[in-house]
């Protein structure tokens, strides 16, 4: 069974590495939305993992980027979605028992799932 919880944050970005016409090379800022989910067996209590501890475990990681200059994150040189995805994977993995995957959504149409490795 799988479990998730959403979260959002605002947060400013450029990419680095793309040429200077393209035009992510400039700052902007994102309302990122990002989804963890958790796989495990249903316990005695009917569920997977309490929600509440689900988001008790995200949110310290999730703060640290909300209304943040990605940029300025060690880790997060480069903050294409994909490297958000894999930042907060890390931050949050040995934290959560059964974590299966974080999803990064940097507009409504555009973003990434990441499954570790």
């Amino acid at each position: 069974m799988k479990i998730f919880k959403k979260f959002t944050f605002e947060a400013a970005h450029k990419l680095p590495f793309v040429p200077l016409s393209h035009k992510c090379s400039n700052l902007h800022g994102h309302s990122f939305k990002v989804r963890v989910c958790v796989q495990g067996p249903v316990n005695e209590l009917g569920w997977v993992m309490d929600f509440a501890d689900l988001k008790k475990e995200c949110d310290p990681c999730i703060e640290k980027l909300d209304h943040a200059y990605l940029n300025e994150i060690p880790g997060l040189e480069n903050p294409t979605s994909e490297n958000i995805a894999i930042w907060i994977w890390k931050n949050i993995e040995k934290k959560l028992r059964g974590l299966s995957s974080v999803e990064v959504q940097e507009t409504c149409n555009s973003g990434c799932i990441y499954q570790g490795k």
